[in-house]
Parts: C-alpha cells; sequence; structure tokens
C-alpha cells in the first residue's frame, strides 16, 4: 500500500509560516487537505502532473503548493497564517485528475497546524 507521510506541521502566532512536506511520487494529483476539531475536510491546495495548480479561495493568496520532481516531495508553503488555518492537514495523492476533489485514492495520516 502507498504510505504518504506529512511533515513540517507545529504551532506558529499569527502572521507566521510553515512549509509542509510529503514525499511522493509517480501519480498524476498531489493534493493538501485539511480538517479542523469538528470541520469536514476541505480542500486546500492540488498540482498536477504538468504542475497546474488549483487553491481554495480562503488560501489562495498566501498559501503555495509545489513539487520537487528531483526530491519527490510535494510542498505547501503558508504564510500570514490565522488562527482558522489551524488543522490537522493531508497530503493526497491519485493516478487520475483530481484537483481538489475529495475521494483521493491514497492519503497520509496527517500533520497537525496550530495557528495561536
Amino acid at each position: 500500500d502507498v504510505q504518504l507521510v506529512e511533515s513540517g506541521g507545529g504551532s506558529v502566532q499569527a502572521g507566521g509560516s510553515l512549509r509542509l512536506s510529503c514525499p511522493v511520487t509517480g501519480y498524476y494529483s498531489m493534493a493538501w487537505f485539511r480538517q479542523g476539531a469538528g470541520e469536514e475536510r476541505e480542500g486546500v491546495a492540488a498540482i498536477d502532473n504538468g504542475g497546474s495548480t488549483t487553491y481554495a479561495y480562503s488560501v489562495a493568496a498566501r498559501f503555495t503548493i509545489s513539487k520537487d520532481n528531483v526530491k519527490n516531495t510535494l510542498y505547501l508553503q503558508m504564510n500570514s497564517l490565522q488562527p482558522e488555518d489551524s488543522a490537522m492537514y493531508y497530503c493526497a495523492a491519485d493516478s487520475i485528475n483530481m484537483q481538489l476533489a475529495r475521494d483521493y485514492s491514497h492519503w497520509g495520516q496527517g500533520t497537525q497546524v496550530t495557528v495561536s
């Protein structure tokens, strides 16, 4: 089974930055989702094999998704973090074009981001 492992989460003050990482290769779509306490999982940002990106409106001006094809790693650079960004963040991957659809085939266990 595919193992996706996120890293880079932590606790930061409002206005701070974090960069999440997720080693992944060989998939057409890769994305970051988040789930706050008591909330549904929501798509944050997605990137396809050609580098095309999709963002949730709430993060489009602050977050950047990217992939390093040499290191085979997916990233999410998060700037100007706000308390409402606090959530468990998940890496996801699929072999077809998924953008921010929720039913990705492969998921990580998540990394916690807390903004105070």
